[in-house]
């Protein structure tokens, strides 16, 4: 059994509660971005954001899962599902937004995937949240790609990324806390990061909607 934060202190399927239950929030958000993303019509979303809503609740139920049994297998169930979130994100947002043709695109995943990879060497760092600084930069970049375009949302993807800031500090203050906080502070990752998954879905339906107007949609 892997021991890996504060709240754990024994071997017992419910030793995490505050880190399993805070999952919960992805599943909320899935729902809501679900729920963003029929409107005004509430006609069914299409594929690509299904794919990426998709993602959000298997964070959760991917969390939840090692939080609960904290075991080397259920640990991919934990990495896996955020970061093909976030390789979808950055290859959907080239597409549709950006109309970023698919081999610059697929550089850009690919040179994603290397950086992260690479930070992943680093698993010390900053308690373990070292390799979610290439996200970071990621969405920070989008945000300010999307804040000078004048883009609707403009400004969703720069909360996005202050939100998803504070997440990688409770993340990274988690050990350090426990003094102070038995319950640690990770669950406040989770809250936050589920938060900034919605928010990133938010600034994307637009691009379907203009698509669905326009003569020659991009495809994703």
């Amino acid at each position: 059994m892997l021991n890996l934060y504060c709240e754990r202190l024994d071997v017992g399927l419910w030793a995490e509660p505050f880190n399993a239950l805070s999952n919960l929030a992805f599943l909320f958000a899935a729902w809501a971005a679900w729920h963003s993303a029929r409107q005004p019509d509430s006609v069914r979303p299409p594929g690509g954001l299904m794919l990426l809503i998709g993602l959000i609740a298997s964070i959760g139920a991917g969390s939840g899962l090692f939080h609960t049994f904290s075991t080397p297998w259920a640990r991919v169930l934990d990495i896996v599902p955020i970061f093909v979130f976030q390789l979808s994100t950055i290859w959907v947002y080239l597409r549709r937004v950006a109309g970023v043709g698919m081999a610059r695109s697929g550089f850009a995943v690919a040179a994603f995937l290397v950086a992260t990879m690479a930070a992943r060497q680093f698993p010390d760092l900053l308690n373990g949240s070292f390799h979610y600084l290439p996200a970071f930069g990621v969405l920070f970049g989008l945000g300010v790609h999307h804040y000078r375009r004048g883009l609707e949302e403009r400004s969703t993807l720069l909360v996005a990324t202050g939100v998803f800031a504070v997440a990688l500090a409770a993340r990274t203050v988690d050990q350090a806390a426990c003094p102070s906080i038995p319950v640690g502070t990770h669950f406040v990752w989770h809250v936050l990061t589920a938060a900034t998954t919605y928010l990133v879905i938010k600034a994307l339906i637009p691009s379907w909607r203009d698509a669905g107007s326009a003569a020659t949609p991009r495809s994703a």
